[in-house]
């Protein structure tokens, strides 16, 4: 459930990145705005990693949930980025 959420969160958060790129650039800011969610996105998911290294579970565990938690938003990402470009 946990996982489901910080995923949740990943598309909350590319929503605010492709708003925040139409209000700077209009419809031209879509594909830069998704293109720079990527890096961001991968930093916080990483972050989740550590986290849940800390509570206790192995890196090994912890590797699949945070490929999912990362690929699943920036997978859509890059196919708003490609298709606003």
């Amino acid at each position: 459930m946990r996982s489901a959420l910080i995923v949740f969160g990943g598309f909350v958060l590319l929503g605010l990145f492709m708003i925040a790129g139409r209000a700077m650039s209009g419809s031209l800011g879509l594909s830069p705005a998704a293109r720079w969610f990527i890096p961001v996105w991968f930093v916080l998911a990483a972050v989740n990693l550590v986290v849940g290294l800390r509570h206790g579970y192995s890196f090994v565990e912890e590797l699949p949930i945070f490929l999912a938690i990362f690929a699943i938003p920036a997978a859509v990402a890059l196919l708003l980025a490609w298709k606003m470009s």
